[in-house]
């Protein structure tokens, strides 16, 4: 299945502090076949984009944790809700928002953990390495939306914006 649509790279006020700008981006996706790897790559791109282009800090770690989730977040919709998907991202104040959009109806629960459980580790993955989680329905489907600190502090994990 095709990518429907997508932008990245615009700058937006965010509204919160004077001067700051937030960088955003959108794709929607039919998720079939090599949608995951599709919004992966999106993912990389969007924040390679809001790095070079728009001056967004973020680490390696950071970078690596944004495709982690996205990756993540795309398989469950392929797993359990094939059909449109809408990914979010916006980027700015040391925070990257992720939100995904799609038609299940279904929340995502995380099991309990359970070490000789094959799979579905999924959102136990999400969780570990967001600094929110956050899932709400909406007229037709869900919506979740993450954030995920782009900067470490000094042990190299990720950076409580709230300490800022």
């Amino acid at each position: 299945m095709e990518q429907l649509l997508t932008t990245y790279g615009g700058t937006e006020q965010d509204g919160q502090e004077s001067g700051t700008s937030a960088v955003k981006g959108s794709a929607a996706y039919d998720m079939g076949s090599g949608g995951i790897a599709r919004a992966r790559a999106f993912a990389r791109d969007f924040l390679v984009d809001a790095q070079s282009t728009h001056g967004v800090v973020m680490t390696s770690r950071a970078m690596d944790d944004a495709q982690l989730v996205v990756s993540e977040l795309a398989t469950n919709v392929c797993k359990y809700a094939p059909g449109p998907c809408l990914l979010d991202l916006e980027a700015g104040n040391g925070t990257l928002t992720i939100t995904m959009w799609d038609s299940g109806s279904v929340l995502p629960s995380a099991a309990p953990a359970d070490p000789t459980r094959a799979g579905q580790h999924g959102l136990e993955i999400v969780l570990m390495v967001c600094q929110s989680f956050e899932v709400r329905r909406e007229p037709v489907g869900k919506r979740v939306r993450v954030e995920i600190s782009l900067l470490d502090d000094a042990q190299g994990g990720p950076a409580d914006p709230t300490s800022w």
